[in-house]
């Protein structure tokens, strides 16, 4: 079946032009969307979870047991790689089950004597954050459901007192104490449900600020801060499930969309057993502004929160005492355009000092503060971003922190120290060129390693640090690695476009059997917003989709425009404010220009442009605004009308609806549909919640009314990724191939 196949295969190649010698008729394994959709057959092997022991001497992660077909948790030392089952998949079997739970998560107690498990666990929007919590007794070897007053399935965010002897958890917007001595339960709020959220957050502060658990201990365990959220006045949006029942299920939720109300937010505190809860006082309307971050500063009553306006390019850090409620500004951070919230705060020197993210100067850097503000001293000097923060080691002094400063396709892992004194180290050896990612023990003497590029698949390993000398290896992704270099193809090859006044970042995966003599058409690949980057030496499961259009005779092109993600400074991230979807799209208009002028084998009059969600309104965007260069695009969950999307992210990168509307019109794509001139298809999931099947709609309605042909297709009660539910991903792949195929003829001339 495999041979006939191939003869197929090979028979429509030659069909479209492709033009195959012999050899490579006989040597090429074909991919195909079933291999990659729905039989993984291409899929890595992962590492982990892993948890560095409190000593750091060792890491702790899951293991299979097969005899009760559940889970052991397993300790290996890091220096001799002894292994020591801690907690065997016996220790998680229920009293009067067979059965062990599914472990999700754990956390031990401060004293390790107690494990909290975290199982039978339920999304809430994109994470598993909601479920069941049992306590194990690793003396007395019981195990016990905790929380059983509440309803099963509602616990939240469950974490132990400083002192280990209770758990505080969050179920149905109230939080609950339970003594562990005891069994007792104590509901500490009991106003949350409705509009009243008490300690986790509304949907656009878990989507844009990150922000899902809601509650802090106090460090003596007498106090619990928390954040209420009043969800009274946000619009409520409503997604529509027709396809479970007879009858419509009507899913409501609130959604504060660009220019609308937001969730009132404010910040209290109570005592762990119940009574009153005092609210700190923050200036400003509660409404207008983000209390992104809160944390008790170690061994003290006071805790730090981050109050962002709603502007978001003003974070006011507030010292907030929680024995008298006073409230003491000690930093500001601003921005000409916009800020990001950085989760790079640690306290060190017995709390005199803590760490601060900023890009004041135009780089991002790690400072060091005092802890009244008014020292601050650079960590990171050189002119180059941290990307990433990986250990803080204040006993050591030293920071270790992902950067690339030579390329900004690549990541690599530096050192600086803390003092401020002397050059940033590379630690990450020279011959690992491509992706390096690491998850560091806290005295920085271990790391979990991960290194891959866009033709090597994860490899996974211990190494001792800051030598960076490999111990252990965990996974090095052989098998995955045999089954790519057997599909004989063409590599990513990255590349720069200069479109006058600035450089950027691409690569290109050019067709089997290529013949520089022949045009060929282009597929641009595009995302373009400033929540990521395309154009990375990172093996991203191989970007097989892409490679799979490229063996059907396309040439696939991305760029990295202006506004991406990427190191190379502020003024190339943040040149985007308050024209996102403007800048861009004439940056890809420009590259694609260029690269035809730089390449005489790209056919001008087949080129083809595709993205999803912010990638699916570049895609539109660069369509309608530019047709004499692209002729046919495909668009996945976009938004047509900025207006549309929550406003937490929109205002932050256009700013406020009253002072940009001009910006807010230009950037949206369903203004210009009037001047589509060549083929589109636009695919969206009706479950949407992240980015409204409303989007969709508005924008056929506006094809419509100007008389403009196109294709559409939708994913009934599909979320934003479109990969619920049975071969939603296969279908959605054929759909997208058929499509390229009908319109964009594949194959060189």
């Amino acid at each position: 079946m495999r041979s006939e196949l191939s003869i197929i295969y090979t028979l429509l190649f030659l069909t479209l032009g492709i033009g195959f010698t012999a050899s490579a008729q006989k040597n090429l394994n074909l991919l195909t969307l079933e291999d990659i959709f729905k039989n993984s057959k291409y899929h890595e092997n992962d590492f982990g979870p892993i948890q560095w022991s409190k000593d750091y001497k060792g890491y702790l992660t899951f293991e299979p047991n097969h005899e009760l077909n559940g889970k052991d948790i397993v300790k290996y030392d890091a220096a001799t790689g002894n292994r020591t089952v801690v907690c065997p998949a016996k220790s998680f079997v229920p009293e009067g089950q067979t059965q062990p739970l599914d472990v999700s998560a754990y956390v031990w107690s401060p004293d390790n004597s107690k494990l909290l498990i975290f199982t039978n666990t339920r999304k809430v929007w994109r994470y598993k954050t909601r479920g069941d919590y049992w306590l194990l007794d690793l003396q007395s070897s019981k195990l016990r459901q905790l929380g059983k007053s509440v309803s099963p399935a509602t616990m939240m965010f469950a974490k132990f007192s400083p002192d280990g002897t209770r758990v505080a958890f969050v179920s149905q917007l109230n939080i609950f104490v339970e003594d562990l001595t005891t069994a007792k339960v104590t509901q500490i709020t009991s106003d949350g449900g409705g509009n009243i959220v008490n300690g986790t957050f509304d949907w656009v502060y878990e989507e844009e600020l990150d922000c899902r658990d809601g509650f802090r201990w106090s460090p003596d365990g007498k106090k619990i801060a928390y954040w209420q959220s009043d969800t009274k006045g946000i619009g409520t949006f409503y997604m529509i499930n027709n396809v479970d029942s007879v009858y419509p299920r009507i899913i409501p939720f609130p959604y504060p969309k660009v220019g609308t109300t937001n969730s009132a937010v404010k910040i209290g505190v109570i005592p762990a057993e119940g009574g009153e809860t005092k609210w700190f006082d923050i200036p400003g309307d509660p409404g207008n502004h983000y209390l992104a971050r809160m944390n008790f500063i170690p061994n003290s009553e006071d805790v730090m929160i981050q109050q962002l306006n709603r502007r978001q390019n003003t974070n006011m850090v507030w010292i907030g005492n929680t024995a008298d409620m006073s409230l003491t500004n000690i930093l500001t951070d601003t921005d000409k355009t916009f800020l990001d919230i950085h989760d790079n705060t640690q306290w060190l020197d017995q709390e005199k000092y803590f760490t601060w993210t900023s890009e004041k100067d135009g780089w991002l850097r790690l400072y060091l503060v005092s802890r009244d503000g008014k020292k601050v001293n650079a960590i990171t000097k050189e002119n180059f971003d941290i990307e990433s923060i990986n250990c803080i080691d204040g006993k050591g002094g030293y920071v270790y922190y992902i950067a690339s400063p030579d390329n900004f396709t690549q990541r690599y892992l530096y050192r600086s120290r803390i003092d401020g004194k002397g050059a940033a180290e590379r630690v990450t050896p020279a011959s690992l060129t491509g992706h390096n990612s690491y998850q560091i023990s806290g005295d920085a003497r271990w790391a979990i390693h991960t290194f891959n590029n866009a033709v090597t698949p994860s490899r996974i390993s211990l190494v001792s640090l800051p030598a960076h000398k490999e111990l252990r290896l965990f996974e090095d992704n052989a098998v995955v690695k045999q089954k790519y270099d057997q599909l004989g193809l063409n590599p990513k090859e990255f590349f720069k476009v200069d479109i006058g006044g600035v450089i950027l970042d691409a690569w290109m995966i050019k067709p089997a059997g290529f013949d520089a003599s022949k045009k060929y058409p282009v597929i641009y690949y595009v995302y373009g917003e400033p929540a990521s980057s395309t154009v990375q030496d990172s093996w991203g499961g191989g970007d097989l989709w892409h490679q799979y259009m490229a063996q059907q005779g396309y040439i696939v092109i991305s760029v990295d425009n202006r506004g991406t993600k990427v190191p190379r400074g502020a003024e190339f991230r943040k040149c985007i404010y308050r024209q996102i979807g403007i800048l861009a799209s004439a940056d890809q208009s420009n590259a694609a220009r260029k690269i035809a002028s730089m390449f005489s084998f790209i056919d001008p009059a087949r080129v083809g442009i595709w993205g999803w969600s912010g990638g699916g309104q570049m895609t539109l965007n660069c369509l309608f605004r530019y047709p004499d260069i692209y002729n046919t695009g495909l668009a996945v969950s976009f938004v047509s009308d900025q207006r549309l999307y929550d406003n937490i992210y929109q205002e932050r990168y256009m700013g406020l609806l009253d002072e940009n509307r001009d910006g807010y019109r230009d950037g949206s794509p369903i203004n210009f549909a009037k001047n589509l001139r060549g083929n589109l298809m636009i695919i969206h999931g009706t479950g949407d919640d992240n980015v409204h099947y409303q989007s969709f709609e508005m924008l056929t309605n506006e094809l419509i009314k100007n008389n403009k042909m196109f294709s559409m297709m939708s994913y009934p009660m599909r979320s934003h990724s479109i990969n619920e539910r049975a071969n939603t991903s296969l279908h959605l792949r054929e759909t997208m191939e058929k499509f390229w195929k009908s319109n964009l003829p594949p194959g060189g001339r």
